[in-house]
């Protein structure tokens, strides 16, 4: 091992040995109430319980926590991971992703700032600083939100009050070391609280090399990123008032499926508000925030080889988002009416730079804006014994782009399309309606439950203002060129969900069967009649840049259907077997034709020995052959695989332990459907090939919580 693998793997000594702490009480966020039917919960670095319970899935120790949390919300059932790199990885839910998934960090709503969602919500929620992922089941209840496919939330660890009056400590530490890409991971918190008051510090630093696959290293997959931060909490009558403050700063770090790596984000997240009963049986619920992206990419910091000057890009990119929000709630957490509303304001501003050309620049997003406020109300009750949830929101949603500036040394073909971009109509408003109606019927150790709703999703501002042919996709990362649309409409789901929750001592079982029906789907589609003909300043431009046929963002109909469950069995008291299966179909309605990327079956199965102190097991992840692709957006197919992987635990106290695992333990080579397809031409992965899966390698990480 060399000289920097020993100093990381040094520092999973270096947990301190503390006296162990009195339990916390637990006064949880209002927020953050989830029950079982509703919401599934991953677990990630809360102290591991041997319960089978409904509304959680266990804690991953079977695999080592990747970097990017996006890998750990996929494990849910109905979940698929989009790869893009170490940090850029996103959520797929049931055949959805991008911005039809709502991404949310300790319940704060913001926006990328890299036009190719290099950094989408999870980016921001390193793992080893996750509590819990929370992942609405379905769908995502109007309270939370505009959300077309489903919504996602990452808490991070923090100070928790107290049931005393003398300040107590808190502290929690998690270090781990992974061989497969020399990385290594150092997180946690620490704090003060009491009954009234808690004070925390959150900090976390991560850093990891490219990674090795069976046949050599994906070049370009190193990363690098720092967070720290502060929380407190102070106990306000019968309410709280609690302020938080966090800086991430990601560096130089690879991204091979896109044109451009990562130089930097900086990024400041800030929210406070008050959360609590201020009447018997009514709660308040108050918040603002504001989160501000500074971001760099180019190819030439740590792409290989870098590009010749004539081809040096350098693209800045700012994102900022103010969130205000406010509910009322009537009546107790299983028998309410809440009422609330909400606003998110949004400027984003997009700028490609030559750094070898001071004369070449092009505003790619001009100031582009959205502007968006809503209302809901929500009702949860009973009909005899049928218990039931019923929401409806409405939004109004302003977007408008500013005037693009080019620089001099800036050809005649983008110069035209931004003069038609500025002459155009620029500013955009939709009224979206969601309604949501979630049932189920309680009967013991079985719970039938059924899902109707109707769900909105007004284009992005890179869909509809794109007027630059670039490869910005949010983070499809295929390759192709797209151009914006200013005459989208907004996208229409009707979904249809039916399943039940089976729960005995030594068995959990939980299937669900959905379908989706979404009208004005927004997708790559080919930007005129003559397919490869050059006969356009915008194919003119993409020509130029390498692809003769570029799509632009169209409404098209769409249908997805499929199943999904998670279960754990245990035959033995001291024997779990526990998986997830996922299926999902999707099809265009206009066309014969399958939905682009969406991800293949896959399984989920684990068997475990759970002891006292000591657990091990082993893991298979499997996924078949997906050949139903989209022909008319060029999609390949993809081949199954399966890889196997082997954990333990050992918990040396009851707040210190240290687990380990090998990953992909027969060294098998695969490429997941949905992983982007490599630009760096000095990898040992062909250029243009999906990006493969981590080799064999091991883990070890310790975690102590004081």
């Amino acid at each position: 091992m060399n000289s920097k693998a020993l100093r990381r793997a040094a520092l999973l000594a270096s947990c301190p040995l503390c006296m162990a702490h009195p339990a916390l009480a637990d006064h949880p966020n209002p927020e953050a109430d989830t029950e079982a039917v509703l919401t599934d919960t991953i677990v990630v670095t809360a102290t591991r319980t041997h319960t089978i319970s409904r509304d959680g899935i266990a804690p991953p120790e079977q695999i080592a926590l990747p970097a990017d949390a996006a890998g750990i919300a996929a494990r849910t059932p109905g979940g698929a991971l989009v790869g893009n790199g170490a940090l850029s990885g996103q959520l797929s839910y049931r055949g959805l992703a991008g911005q039809r998934v709502l991404g949310r960090v300790n319940g704060q709503r913001f926006a990328s700032g890299g036009p190719n969602a290099m950094d989408p919500p999870l980016h921001y929620a390193p793992s080893i600083l996750v509590e819990r992922i929370d992942i609405a089941r379905g769908v995502a209840p109007v309270s939370q939100g505009p959300s077309l496919a489903g919504a996602v939330n990452a808490q991070l660890v923090e100070t928790q009050f107290t049931e005393t009056s003398t300040l107590t400590p808190q502290l929690r530490f998690t270090s781990q070391y992974r061989s497969v890409d020399d990385s290594y991971a150092v997180g946690g918190f620490a704090g003060l609280a009491n009954e009234t008051m808690r004070f925390g510090v959150i900090a976390s630093r991560e850093e990891g090399s490219d990674y090795d696959f069976p046949g050599g290293t994906a070049v370009g997959t190193s990363f690098e990123r720092n967070l720290y931060g502060v929380h407190a909490g102070f106990h306000a009558g019968p309410g709280e008032i609690f302020v938080e403050y966090r800086r991430s700063e990601t560096d130089p770090t690879g991204n091979p499926p896109f044109a451009l790596d990562i130089v930097y984000f900086n990024t400041d997240f800030i929210q406070g508000g008050f959360r609590g009963e201020i009447a018997p049986d009514v709660f308040l619920n108050l918040k603002a925030g504001h989160v501000a992206v500074r971001h760099l990419m180019d190819n030439q910091t740590t792409r290989q080889p870098a590009a010749p000057p004539m081809r040096a890009r350098a693209t800045f990119a700012d994102a900022d988002t103010s969130t205000v929000e406010g509910s009322l709630r009537f009546g107790t957490s299983n028998a309410y009416f809440e009422v609330g509303a909400d606003a998110e304001l949004t400027d984003k501003f997009v700028q490609i730079t030559n750094p070898f050309n001071s004369g070449f620049f092009i505003d790619a997003q001009p100031n582009v804006q959205s502007e968006r406020v809503g209302a809901f109300a929500q009702w949860r009750g009973a009909l005899d014994a049928v218990q039931f949830e019923l929401g409806a929101r409405i939004d109004r949603t302003d977007q408008s782009a500013g005037i693009p500036q080019l620089g001099a040394a800036v050809p005649m073909g983008p110069r035209g399309l931004a003069a038609a971009f500025t002459a155009a109509d620029r500013d955009h408003a939709e009224t979206t309606v969601d309604t949501v109606l979630r049932a189920w019927l309680p009967r013991g150790d079985f719970t039938p439950r059924v899902t109707l709703a109707r769900k909105e999703r007004v284009p992005s501002l890179l869909e509809r203002f794109g007027w630059l042919p670039t490869e910005a996709s949010f983070g499809l990362a295929d390759g192709n060129i797209y151009v914006g649309n200013l005459d989208l409409d907004p996208e229409t789901a009707w979904i249809a969900e039916i399943g039940f929750d089976l729960e005995s001592d030594v068995f959990s079982l939980r299937p669900t069967l959905f379908y989706r029906r979404v009208d004005d789907f927004i997708q790559g589609v080919p930007f005129d009649a003559t397919i490869g003909i050059v006969d356009s300043p915008v194919e003119m431009i993409a020509a130029m840049n390498g692809d003769t046929t570029p799509l632009r963002f169209g409404n098209v109909d769409a249908e997805l259907y499929g199943a999904d469950l998670d279960f754990s069995l245990r035959p033995m008291a001291r024997i779990e077997v526990s998986g997830t299966a996922s299926y999902v179909r999707g099809k265009r309605r206009d066309i014969d034709d399958d939905l682009y990327r969406v991800a293949p079956a896959n399984l989920r199965l684990s068997a475990a020995y759970l002891g006292d102190r000591f657990s091990a097991g082993a893991e298979l992840v499997a996924a078949a052959d997906q050949t139903r692709v989209s022909i008319s957006n060029g999609e390949s197919p993809s081949d199954g695989y399966a890889i196997v992987g082997l954990f333990g635990r050992y918990a040396l106290t009851d707040a210190l332990a240290i687990e380990a695992g090998v990953e992909n333990l027969f060294d098998t080579q695969y490429q997941p459907h949905l992983a982007g397809r490599n630009r760096a031409g000095a990898s040992d992965v062909p250029v243009g090939e999906r990006l493969p899966g981590a080799g064999r390698g091991g883990w070890v990480r310790m975690t102590a919580r004081f």
